[in-house]
């Protein structure tokens, strides 16, 4: 499963960015996918579990998060 972090602007993206790579979170920095909307443009792809790095991204506003299956996009409740 993978999973996108979705956040109100980019500045958001970068502080998580920077909270995840701190604690050496498996996560790189994309363009939000086409059928995913953002102000921002940019996301955080997951290759882990969400409810793990939840802690690290205290402070920081999370728009959405979104699973994929390699089928479809889910909305996850954060």
């Amino acid at each position: 499963m993978i999973y996108f972090l979705i956040f109100l602007s980019i500045h958001d993206v970068l502080k998580a960015e920077k909270a995840l790579k701190g604690h050496n979170v498996d996560m790189e920095l994309v363009p939000v996918p086409r059928n995913l909307s953002s102000d921002c443009g940019m996301c955080i792809k997951l290759k882990g579990g969400f409810d793990d790095v939840k802690p690290y991204l205290d402070g920081i506003e999370l728009e959405k998060c979104v699973s994929y299956d390699g089928e479809e996009y889910r909305t996850i409740e954060s």
